[in-house]
């Protein structure tokens, strides 16, 4: 009988293992090709592993359970196969894992029932209801909880361990914070110029390129014109060494359920408005719906986040090792400003540059951070790489 192991997949030299967090597919269930299996979390990404091959699928490890590499976490019995036969086999990691609650909420004297197909006579069915009685009393008692119960009070505390990539996440920001002589240098920008090009073009836009023209790509841009303006700030330290870039991959950080991750939208330089758009959308999509790759989180020169998306005013985001500086946006509002001598109401950002003193001066930073700002109030320059 024709047998497929489905084994953790190698993701790359840095991640020996991970948390199989969750099963998309029950015990015994008929699987197809390429069907979602299981969530898989690790120290850098989470991703999915999907069936290589049709059948019906007999898992082996529960979720929430660690994992290594190469490890065999299910089986798919290709010829089909019955939930029957494998639960007489011991197979059914369902009942084994309810197995031990069913046997501590009975009473002691209670006997376990009795599975059909495995020749123990079945009991008469005045014994046959007792147990189910005992089993579900447990249940109801259960849901009256201090936390549920009418009149009570809710628990305190809920404790639940870190994912992998919650850790991970916690461990480079304190590095940053530690390694780096990090500082944060900040100024305002204008949206005037850019949301009136918005306003005019967004339905040609759309119809040419199937995607909404955003800020970000914007961002981008300018990005990459200071970037080349000012390349001290897309270098980086390796060790005694400095290393200088002389490519413009952008980082562009994503907010998930798992936690931030920083998907790099290559060649920045060389993209055209509608592609990073449909890049950064891309790459958003695949980091939510836990498809994203390693690959695709490493090599970044630079990094952007958008804190303005949730109501942020004003922040000092965190560098990403090793690279050297990060820019933070932050929410659009109509601010009163002087323009010639007059005051006007504008929609106004804060925009804040957090990066690395022992690379950038604060000259360079500023500097950097102006050039940021001329972009997007004056969007003709990054026509003109000016």
């Amino acid at each position: 009988m024709a047998q497929y192991e489905v084994k953790i997949p190698a993701m790359g030299e840095s991640i020996s293992g991970g948390v199989l967090a969750a099963w998309h597919v029950a015990d015994g269930a008929a699987v197809t090709k390429d069907q979602k299996l299981y969530e898989l979390e690790t120290d850098k990404i989470t991703s999915e592993g999907t069936a290589e091959a049709a059948g019906t699928i007999s898992l082996k490890v529960a979720a929430g359970a660690e994992v290594k590499i190469g490890q065999v976490v299910a089986v798919i019995d290709e010829e089909g196969g019955t939930t029957e036969r494998r639960k007489a086999e011991g197979g059914n990691l369902k009942e084994l894992a309810a197995e031990p609650a069913a046997v501590a909420g009975a009473p002691a004297e209670a006997p376990p029932p009795a599975e059909s197909g495995l020749g123990q006579p079945a009991p008469p069915p005045e014994a046959k209801a007792e147990p189910k009685a005992e089993v579900k009393a447990p249940a109801k008692a259960k849901a009256a909880t201090p936390s549920s119960a009418p009149g009570t009070a809710p628990a305190r505390q809920t404790r639940k361990k870190l994912s992998p990539l919650r850790q991970r996440i916690a461990e480079r920001l304190v590095a940053a914070q530690h390694e780096a002589a990090m500082l944060t240098t900040f100024n305002e920008v204008d949206l005037s110029a850019v949301q009136a090009l918005r306003a005019r073009y967004q339905e040609d836009f759309v119809k040419k390129n199937g995607i909404k023209l955003g800020f970000m790509s914007f961002f981008t841009k300018a990005v990459v014109n200071a970037l080349r303006e000012v390349p001290a700030v897309n270098a980086q330290i390796d060790g005694d060494m400095l290393v200088e870039n002389h490519y413009y991959d952008i980082g562009v950080a994503v907010s998930t359920e798992k936690g931030l991750m920083v998907p790099v939208i290559r060649g920045c330089d060389r993209l055209g408005m509608a592609e990073i758009e449909q890049a950064i959308a891309g790459a958003a999509k695949k980091a939510r719906e836990g498809r994203i790759a390693l690959a695709d989180l490493e090599g970044g020169v630079f990094t952007i986040t958008n804190g303005g998306i949730f109501g942020s005013m004003l922040s000092t985001p965190i560098i990403n090792p090793p690279q050297s500086a990060i820019l933070g946006l932050h929410a659009i509002n109509d601010r009163p400003v002087a323009v010639a001598g007059q005051v006007v109401i504008r929609p106004m950002m804060y925009l804040a540059l957090s990066y690395d003193h022992r690379i950038v001066d604060g000259r360079e930073a500023v500097t950097f951070l102006i050039k940021v700002k001329q972009a997007i109030e004056d969007p003709a320059r990054l026509l003109l790489t000016v």
